[in-house]
């Protein structure tokens, strides 16, 4: 089995302490508009980067419906010391990403060169995946790219649709790029096995995901081999209070979903 996949748990800002440390830390995926407006959220990411994790910035499309200006994103980054920024995307749009990719790349590169700038590859067929994959493999302002999670049934062999598709059709055809980090974002339709197949592929650097909480929330065990079957979820933002008889389980969740990966991360409670 290859290298490991670095997962970054995503919980509501209460529970940071308690599902999202790490030991040793590595790699957190943090929502810019929350960096920008809740302090302990934003000092609790900021202690994880001076523990050397690396900080994502994720852009808000996912949580907001939009991505926050450039400006912002900047901002968010800087507060949290981030490595990395995620560009807009437009979901399965891949015209629509490219123009608000290199948008606000121009925009940020102005504002700053300090941050890495992770593009994600969207399309509505596999022709124009092909296009934006391409697009943003050969732009000089990319140092990351990321493929969105499968979450709807779909062909296994459409690239646009089934992830462990795009990346073995990347792989085979050699079209990985050495200077670009690669990350997934989201468990797709079949969760923490779909890690498993991806741990083949050693260029891809993390993945980040909320489905352990919130099911481990809900009273629902991820089993190690499956199967995987996710119910109807609230959103994270909308999980409300979690019982603290439900805790144990989703740090079981998030331990089967690190040991998919290959992640020997474990939870850091050494905290006051």
């Amino acid at each position: 089995m290859a290298k490991s996949i670095d997962v970054s748990v995503i919980a509501p800002p209460a529970y940071l302490n308690d599902f999202v440390a790490q030991e040793p830390a590595r790699v957190h995926h943090v929502a810019a508009q929350r960096v920008l407006t809740d302090p302990v959220y934003c000092t609790f990411f900021r202690r994880e980067a001076e523990r050397g994790a690396d900080i994502i910035v994720d852009n808000g499309v996912f949580d907001l419906g939009h991505a926050l200006p450039s400006a912002d994103l900047v901002t968010a980054a800087r507060a949290v010391d981030a490595r990395e920024i995620i560009l807009p995307d437009v979901m399965r749009d891949g015209p629509a990403t490219i123009k608000a990719s290199e948008e606000a790349a121009r925009e940020i590169l102005g504002l700053s060169d300090g941050f890495r700038l992770c593009a994600v590859v969207h399309a509505a067929d596999d022709e124009e995946w092909l296009r934006c994959y391409d697009h943003f493999a050969s732009s000089d302002y990319v140092g990351a790219i990321a493929l969105p999670a499968s979450r709807r049934p779909a062909p296994e062999e459409q690239l646009c649709r089934t992830r462990w598709t795009a990346t073995r059709y990347l792989e085979d055809r050699g079209m990985v790029e050495e200077r670009i980090v690669y990350r997934l974002l989201g468990l797709g339709r079949t969760g923490h096995l779909e890690l498993v197949e991806q741990r083949e592929h050693e260029w891809i650097a993390s993945v980040d995901g909320a489905a352990p909480v919130i099911l481990g929330a809900m009273g629902i065990a991820m089993l190690p081999g499956g199967p995987y079957e996710k119910p109807t979820t609230p959103r994270i933002e909308d999980l409300g209070p979690i019982p603290e008889e439900r805790f144990e389980l989703i740090r079981r969740n998030i331990a089967v979903v690190r040991d998919a990966a290959g992640s020997t991360v474990r939870i850091w409670e050494a905290r006051s």
